[in-house]
C-alpha cells in the first residue's frame, strides 16, 4: 500500500514559522524576506534553482539576490553545504538554545536561586505582556536570563531598561546592548542609582539643546557630538554657564566645531576649574601670557626699564674741571670771530 502526496500547488501551503516572524523579520529588509519566502517553497518542494533563477523569479538584480541569501546565512536561517542550501530547523534551533543541564546545588543555593528565578520570572512575564503583547520570543527569554546575569541588574531596573529602550528607538537586541553596556559603566545596579542617572540625563537633555540653539544648528547632533556633550555634563561635572563660556569662544573661529570645544573644557577640567570665575582668570591669565611671549624680544629690550641701572656719582672736582674747559673754549673762539670781522 502506498501513501501518495498530494503535489499540486493548488492545494498546498508553505509554512513560515512564528519564531522567524517574531525573531527575525521585523530586522529583515523586504528583499531577505521575499528571498527566505521562496526559499522556503523550493525547499519543500525539492526543487533545485540558481541564484540567476531567484533573480528572475522574484524580479531582484543578481546582486541582491546575493546579499540576501548572505545576510540570511550570516542570521543563522539558512547555511550552505555541498549541494546547495539548507533551510534551518529555526525550532529546533531555538529549543537547543533555551536547553540547560541541571546542575547539582546546596540546600541554601536552591532556596536564593528559587526566590531569584520566582522575582526574574515576575518581571519577564511583566516585560511579555507590556513590550511584546504576550507573544515574545523564546530567545527573548534566553537573552533577558543572560543580560541578568552580565549586568548584575536588579528586576526594575531591567524593566526600566526596556521601558527605556521602547520609548526612545525601540526593542532592538543591539541597542537594548548598547544601552545596557552603558548603564553597566556607570554603575546601575539598583533604582536609587538609576534614578540617579536619569536626572543627570535630563541635565544632559537640557543642555543639548541649549547647545544647539546658542551655535544655531538647523540639524540634529551627530551620535559623536552627544557622547562629547556627555561626556562634559556626566563626567567633568559641567552646567551650562560653564560650557557657555566655550561656547563663547568660538565666535572667533572660522568654523568651530566640537572638538575644539572639547578641547578647551578638558583643558579646564584638568586644571581642577569649577567656576565661571575662575574659568576668566585663567582665560585672562593665559591670554596675557601668551602675549608677553608672542612679543619679540628686541622690542622686550628697548622697553623702557625704571630704576634697574646704577646712578653715577659726580663731585665738586667734575664739575670744576667741566666749567674750566667750557670757559676755556669759549675764550678761544673770540679772536675767530674778530678776525672775520676785521676782513
Amino acid at each position: 500500500m502506498y501513501f501518495e502526496a498530494n503535489k499540486s500547488i493548488l492545494y498546498s501551503d508553505t509554512l513560515v514559522p512564528d519564531i522567524f516572524i517574531t525573531e527575525y523579520l521585523p530586522s529583515m529588509s523586504g528583499d531577505c524576506v521575499k528571498v527566505y519566502i521562496y526559499c522556503l517553497f523550493l525547499g519543500k518542494h525539492n526543487i533545485k534553482a540558481s541564484t540567476e533563477e531567484l533573480a528572475k523569479k522574484l524580479d531582484l538584480s543578481i546582486d541582491r539576490v546575493k546579499d540576501a541569501l548572505t545576510y540570511l546565512e550570516n542570521v543563522g536561517v539558512i547555511k550552505r553545504n555541498n549541494s546547495g542550501m539548507v533551510m534551518v530547523d529555526l525550532k529546533e534551533k531555538e529549543i537547543n538554545k533555551l536547553y540547560r543541564l541541571k546542575l547539582t546545588s546546596t540546600p541554601e543555593e536552591a532556596i536564593l536561586s528559587s526566590e531569584r528565578n520566582k522575582k526574574r520570572s515576575q518581571i519577564i512575564s511583566a516585560i511579555n505582556n507590556t513590550f511584546f503583547q504576550g507573544v515574545m520570543s523564546p530567545s527573548w527569554y534566553t537573552d533577558i536570563d543572560a543580560w541578568f546575569d552580565k549586568y548584575q541588574f536588579e528586576e526594575d531596573v531591567m524593566y526600566a531598561l526596556f521601558q527605556h529602550c521602547y520609548d526612545y528607538k525601540g526593542l532592538s537586541k543591539s541597542y537594548i546592548t548598547k544601552v545596557a553596556d552603558n548603564w553597566h559603566s556607570k554603575n546601575i545596579r539598583n533604582s536609587i542609582e538609576l534614578d540617579r542617572y536619569f536626572m543627570e540625563y535630563q541635565k544632559f537633555k537640557d543642555i543639548k539643546v541649549n547647545i544647539a540653539k546658542k551655535l544655531k544648528l538647523s540639524r540634529n547632533l551627530t551620535e559623536y557630538e552627544e557622547e562629547y556633550i556627555e561626556k562634559w555634563v556626566m563626567d567633568y561635572g559641567f552646567d551650562f554657564n560653564i560650557i557657555e563660556q566655550a561656547l563663547k569662544k568660538t565666535t572667533s573661529k572660522t568654523n568651530p566645531n566640537f572638538k575644539y570645544l572639547h578641547s578647551l573644557l578638558a583643558d579646564w577640567h584638568e586644571k581642577g576649574l569649577k567656576s565661571v570665575e575662575e574659568i576668566i582668570e585663567y582665560e585672562k591669565a593665559r591670554k596675557e601670557s601668551a602675549k608677553a611671549k608672542s612679543q619679540p624680544a628686541s622690542a622686550r629690550s628697548l622697553v623702557p626699564q625704571k630704576e634697574n641701572y646704577e646712578q653715577r656719582d659726580y663731585g665738586d672736582d667734575y664739575y670744576e674741571s667741566f666749567y674750566k674747559n667750557v670757559k676755556n673754549r669759549a675764550r678761544a673762539e673770540i679772536p675767530r670771530s674778530a678776525a672775520s670781522d676785521k676782513a
